[in-house]
């Protein structure tokens, strides 16, 4: 099938983050030939197996999926790429390197929708990580997809105010900003007048895949990294530290300006407001929290049926 501008596109991804790129592309006249997705998984307790959020918005436009466990080297699936002839591949959180050989196949090239504004944080976390590390600034880049992870030049970039945000709701905005910037960019692209700038390798940082154990609080580290770490892991996988043996989930927290003399950790006070806490040298308000077999909830809501003891140390 062919589009209306007669351009077949190619659009690969898998999470959340990569489902209003491919509604928009669908919804503005796009045909899309073919969506590439991340093999299904089998989830929970049940193991019931879910679809990836992209192959669910593609079998409901009516759009193929292929699902390869591997790319490189699997012929059956570059036979299909080579039977569509794509003029251009879309990529947005796709989850694996694409090899050279995919690269080289769209004579627009291969586009990737990134959620940093490169070169700074390349690779698989950049939303988790510029919350982690404090920064004011990230945005959308439109770039260009070379062998190197996040290396290729870039056509366009978006700016969004970090602000006191938690990963989930960056990750909405920029997933929005992503298909806008793309709608954008894209008539460009195709009659070859997009930019294209080369990324300062010395201005490059990484952003590594989030791992559960990523979320152990250290107490001794300063109530705003603490603060930035419960809101860089929520909604996944959530900071957590120890109480009483059992793991806390802590999802929502604010630095104090108020010093403390008690060892990092310490429970100083508990009220409606919050679980304070003992937290490099200085205080940290616990305000939502979940304990296990409970749902996420307000300290306050917390109290009502359960006890928070002042004095014992988290960790």
């Amino acid at each position: 099938m062919m589009n209306k501008n007669g351009i077949k596109i190619v659009y690969m991804g898998t999470p959340e983050f990569a489902v209003p790129p491919l509604k928009s592309l669908c919804e503005s006249g796009y045909q899309v030939e073919l969506v590439v997705t991340q093999p299904d998984k089998a989830r929970d307790r049940g193991k019931k197996v879910q679809f990836p959020p992209v192959k669910e918005t593609a079998l409901q436009y009516g759009v193929e999926v292929l699902q390869p466990e591997k790319i490189k080297g699997n012929e059956e699936f570059f036979n299909r790429i080579r039977e569509i002839k794509p003029d251009l591949i879309i990529v947005a959180a796709y989850g694996k390197l694409l090899p050279l050989e995919l690269l080289e196949i769209p004579e627009l090239g291969c586009i990737n929708i990134h959620a940093s504004l490169l070169p700074k944080y390349r690779g698989a976390a950049p939303i988790h990580r510029c919350i982690i590390e404090g920064e004011k600034t990230t945005g959308i880049t439109l770039m260009y997809m070379e062998e190197g992870l996040d290396t290729g030049d870039m056509i366009a970039s978006r700016f969004v105010d970090v602000e006191d945000k938690n990963t989930a709701q960056l990750h909405e905005e920029l997933s929005v900003m992503g298909a806008e910037l793309l709608m954008d960019t894209l008539p460009n692209i195709m009659n070859g007048t997009a930019g294209r700038t080369k990324q300062d390798d010395s201005m490059a940082s990484y952003a590594p895949m989030v791992f559960k154990q990523d979320g152990l609080i250290d107490f001794g580290k300063s109530p705003e990294e603490i603060e930035r770490l419960i809101r860089g892991l929520n909604s996944w996988p959530v900071a957590h530290t120890l109480y009483l043996g059992e793991t806390m989930k802590i999802w929502e927290a604010k630095a104090l300006d108020e010093k403390s003399a008690e060892p990092c950790g310490t429970i100083r006070a508990v009220s409606n407001e919050g679980i304070k806490v003992s937290a490099g040298g200085r205080s940290l308000m616990i305000t939502k929290l979940q304990m296990p077999g409970k749902r996420a909830m307000q300290v306050s809501e917390y109290l009502k049926g359960n006890k928070i003891e002042i004095g014992e140390v988290l960790g």
